[in-house]
Parts: structure tokens; sequence; C-alpha cells
């Protein structure tokens, strides 16, 4: 598969119009999502959110309680110098 004319133009148009790289990837056929990502990247089109919200929360799951704080760490005691080797 080659990157023509054609196919940089209708990935450009796509791209633009909010398809994602997947669709773009199958409509264009012959390339993987990653391709049409870094096609994209190289021609310079304007990037995207990623469409993983990482603080959006979704209903199917319930949110986790917070973990509690961990107990501070004893002191450490202090440990005696190991003897030296006879010369």
């Amino acid at each position: 598969m080659s990157w023509t004319d054609e196919r940089i133009e209708k990935l450009t148009k796509m791209w633009e119009g909010g398809a994602t790289a997947s669709q773009i990837a199958e409509e264009l056929g012959g390339v993987s999502r990653n391709a049409v990502i870094g096609k994209a990247h190289r021609l310079g089109l304007k990037a995207r959110p990623s469409p993983v919200k990482p603080n959006e929360k979704s209903e199917a799951a319930p949110a986790k309680p917070p973990r509690p704080a961990p107990e501070p760490a004893a002191p450490a005691e202090p440990r005696a110098a190991a003897p030296r080797p006879a010369p």
C-alpha cells in the first residue's frame, strides 16, 4: 500500500471530520490504525484529545472507596559495622 494523493486527501477529510483512526483505516483499507495516526502526525494534522478520559466516571463501574493512608514506618535501628578482614 502506498499513500497516494487521493488516499491522503481522504485521510485528511475524515480526520478533520472527526472520524477515528480505526474508522479511517477501515475506510482506506490496507493500513492499520497506527499507520493512519503516524501519517496524520507527519502531515501535521491537528492533534485531537484522547477518547479515553481519565477523570470521567462510568455509570457501569461503581466508584472504589479511597485507600487508607499507609502507617508510617518504624525508625530503623542502627546497625553494627561489619568486622574488617585481618591483613
